[in-house]
């Protein structure tokens, strides 16, 4: 099939490359010529394992195409894919503003039976209204349909080719089948490929990231409350995890979620409800709680230095959001960073992927460091905030040989407490008491 996927951020560049990846023939355009540029030449703008190979390979086939010719694109497409960003707004509600903005620019172009699908997270309504909106500017009926997107970042290959399910909204059978043909190489393990409404897809999506928040929001609370009774919230993980009805998935405690789906999915949720009339009381809490679980590992430090952290250095391994990725959108580092600089503190940080995002955001307000042990020389702590694979299995002799004093903060409860204290480490972690030694 001729494909044209409008936006090359996260979703579109993965659903692109991926598609093409199938024997598609697909057009990735962008506003961005210097991005477009940039790809044209095999430079991603993301980090995402496999991603550069996979693009590279695919645009070398002549299968994957870049531009900023949006008609040309669109005009010979069979299904023509929406995945611009729709950020939040002030009030938590979606900001669909690129949306429309592309909405409007391809209906002179679109084939008579071409498909319009919305992979953008969108609120409920928004397919109708494109529909609607099409139908007024091209004098006809125009197929719309919305196919969410459940990528995890750092696994978004994987997560397209190999998809626990794959959802769509459809208004026509025909479309349903068109779109099945198309994501039949990625069902061949019998995964489910389901067919619903417009409306249920995109309340699909939403609920999806809401719940997975409200599993994390929840484990955080209940490691809160573990280090208040004496209890430790590994055992109690492990305890509750192993009922099928709860599983273990997302219940690992740490200092809150961040990214571009789960904080901005919850308060669009909410929003939604309140358009509508009605109150969600667990959404609220939801984020609530996540916002203050990133101030967790702060209320530690400042009580290990006596309130006061003026003067001193910390190593801080971890930046992104989660690992595998550079992106740092709402991670809880950039919270810790910020309120250890407005209380005086100084900061060298490493992480593998998202240092020079960081950069951009702080300049030389931090010490930035090429290796892991670099961060650590002469300072008064580490501070762990991403639970990067290279992080589990350190020198700790080299750590205690460069930090002041052994002493670190774990976000991600990464090592275990009984390690820590054979290491003669100061030792605080989420949910769990402290290691103190002596």
């Amino acid at each position: 099939m001729a494909i044209a996927v409008i936006g090359t951020g996260y979703v579109g560049l993965v659903t692109g490359t991926c598609f093409a990846d199938s024997g598609n023939e697909v057009t990735c355009v962008d506003i961005d010529a210097g991005k477009i540029e940039r790809l044209k030449k095999g430079e991603i703008p993301i980090y995402e394992p496999g991603l550069a190979e996979m693009v590279e390979y695919n645009h070398h086939a002549g299968r994957l195409k870049f531009t900023t010719d949006l008609a040309a694109a669109v005009s010979k497409a069979d299904i023509v894919f929406i995945a611009v960003g729709t950020p939040p707004a002030d009030d938590g509600s979606a900001d669909l503003r690129n949306l429309w903005s592309v909405v409007d620019a391809i209906a002179p172009h679109l084939q008579s039976e071409g498909i319009v699908v919305i992979k953008s997270t969108v609120p409920v309504g928004t397919n109708t209204a494109t529909y609607e909106r099409l139908k007024k500017l091209t004098g006809r009926e125009c197929h719309v349909a919305s196919n969410p997107e459940f990528l995890k970042e750092g696994a978004a290959i994987e997560d397209f080719m190999k998809p626990d399910r794959v959802v769509v909204g459809v208004r026509s059978e025909k479309v349903a089948e068109t779109l099945h043909e198309l994501y039949m190489p990625f069902l061949r393990t019998e995964k489910p490929f389901f067919v619903m409404s417009l409306e249920s897809a995109e309340m699909t999506k939403y609920v999806a990231n809401a719940l997975l928040s409200t599993k994390i929001s929840f484990i955080n609370e209940t490691a809160n409350l573990c280090e208040l009774v004496g209890a430790d919230v590994n055992d109690v993980r492990r305890g509750i995890g192993s009922d099928s009805r709860i599983g273990t998935a997302f219940l690992f405690p740490g200092v809150g979620y961040g990214g571009s789906c789960f904080p901005k999915d919850v308060r669009a949720l909410d929003a939604v409800a309140r358009a509508k009339g009605y109150t969600m009381r667990i959404l609220p809490a939801v984020d609530e709680v996540n916002r203050r679980q990133k101030t967790v590992l702060l209320a530690k430090v400042l009580a290990h230095f006596a309130e006061s952290v003026k003067g001193k250095t910390f190593a801080m391994w971890g930046l992104a959001f989660k690992p595998r990725t550079d992106d740092i959108r709402e991670a809880p580092a950039l919270a810790m960073i910020d309120e250890l600089l407005k209380r005086g503190a100084k900061l060298q940080v490493h992480d593998p992927e998202a240092i020079e995002n960081v950069k951009a955001q702080y300049g030389d307000k931090l010490v930035y460091c090429e290796k892991p042990y670099d961060a650590l020389e002469g300072a008064d702590a580490l501070l762990i905030m991403t639970e990067w694979k290279e992080f589990h299995q350190p020198n700790f002799d080299t750590i205690k040989a460069k930090l002041k004093k052994p002493v670190v903060f774990d976000g991600r409860n990464i090592y275990s407490r009984t390690l820590m204290q054979e290491e003669g480490f100061t030792y605080y972690s989420i949910g769990r008491a402290p290691v103190i030694p002596g």
